[in-house]
């Protein structure tokens, strides 16, 4: 009796699974690189983004953060450089019209397939000031998601970096700026804010939010800026997603300490630089000093990149298959990432590992990706504005 061949599918590599997968990272932090130094395509290989990098690595769309600093804040340069940010990433994909391309709603992927694609992200709210109006302003420019605060409490949000908290939670006007974004299909980033700030931005969102670039504290007890239990089920109940990110001093324990610990001790620091101000007395360190001894005395720990999947794994066990992605911080951290995660090409990488932990092709192109698509639609398709 004749049955027939049975023609047995390969199971794809992990590049090529890759390659084959829409690979979404929602935290890259090469824009305020490129407006300080401008590399063209070919030069750019030196630090974690890169054409090049990003094709063998299979990246389709890198949310570029926009960030700006609590200092340009209170100089009141950040809308400036946020324009100079999205001004460097313009050019480049002016130059290069071939290879990149700026997408500024979910519905853009499909038309640029095969291009690396940048949608942007603005981290820390800013640029925007006291005025709503610069949310349209910066929503036209491209900006899909605001990180609310950033190491420093704001006129939004309180920080999970501070140690004393201005607002217990949202200010007034903070939660102003959420009704607003959610109006204009912008997505709210709960990365960097306080405990209570984002439980009450999650709250009060009327479509889901995401925490673009947060790991779990489970693995880093008391360091705030990792996402707790708590926060990561609401995000997950309200339709959101948690965004691994990838640096050690988010996935190492004794390096998170540290992190935690600088705050600590920077507050500490500038308290005593005031007071010797105040009394006449020169003060012993300037900021830099300060900077460069603890670096020398904290240095950052090795890891694995394995500890990243242990996030993930974790994640999908605490919150389920449909509520986590990737949000790597590449170009943000410096070289304080774990080995063999050190590059947009690095991305095989965790999807081996994570293949070894039973996950099927299907949830890991969800992880990569459709997740978060999925959530940014959800969001687009709530826009009134």
């Amino acid at each position: 009796m004749f049955f027939g061949t049975l023609v047995l599918m390969a199971a794809l590599t992990p590049t090529q699974l890759a390659q084959q997968a829409l690979i979404v990272d929602t935290h890259i932090d090469a824009p305020s690189l490129q407006a300080n130094q401008w590399l063209d395509i070919k030069e750019m290989d030196k630090r974690n983004f890169s054409y090049a990098l990003a094709k063998k690595g299979g990246l389709d769309v890198a949310f570029m953060s926009i960030y700006t600093s609590p200092t340009s804040d209170e100089m009141n340069t950040a809308e400036q450089s946020a324009d100079r940010q999205i001004d460097a990433m313009e050019a480049l994909v002016y130059r290069h019209p071939t290879k990149f391309a700026i997408v500024k709603d979910p519905k853009d992927i499909a038309k640029n397939k095969g291009k690396i694609m940048f949608a942007f992200g603005m981290e820390n709210a800013a640029p925007i000031g006291d005025h709503l109006s610069k949310l349209k302003k910066f929503s036209d420019r491209g900006v899909s998601y605001i990180t609310l605060a950033h190491s420093a409490n704001n006129r939004l949000s309180d920080s999970s970096y501070s140690i004393e908290k201005k607002w217990n939670g949202l200010s007034p006007f903070g939660r102003e700026v959420v009704a607003e974004m959610n109006r204009r299909g912008m997505m709210v980033d709960v990365s960097h804010l306080s405990d209570a700030a984002a439980l009450e931005a999650i709250k009060i969102s009327s479509v889901p939010v995401i925490a673009t670039h947060s790991s779990f504290r489970h693995f880093t007890p008391g360091f705030e800026r990792n996402v707790s239990d708590e926060i990561a089920k609401a995000i997950a109940a309200k339709g959101g997603v948690v965004q691994v990110t990838f640096g050690t001093g988010f996935v190492n324990p004794i390096a998170a300490k540290n992190t935690q610990d600088y705050f600590t001790a920077l507050k500490a620091f500038k308290d005593q630089h005031a007071r010797d101000i105040a009394n006449g007395v020169k003060p012993a360190q300037t900021e830099e000093e300060f900077d460069k001894k603890w670096d020398d005395d904290h240095p950052t720990p090795k890891e694995s990149y394995k500890a990243v999947a242990d996030h993930i794994e974790y994640g999908v066990k605490l919150v389920g298959i449909d509520h986590i992605g990737i949000g790597s911080d590449f170009d943000g951290v410096g070289e304080s990432l774990p080995d063999g995660l050190k590059t947009v090409a690095d991305y095989p990488n965790l999807i081996a590992e994570l293949r070894k932990r039973g996950f099927t092709d299907a949830q890991l192109r969800k992880i990569l990706g459709e997740n978060t698509i999925r959530m940014w639609k959800q969001v687009r398709a709530a826009k009134k504005a």
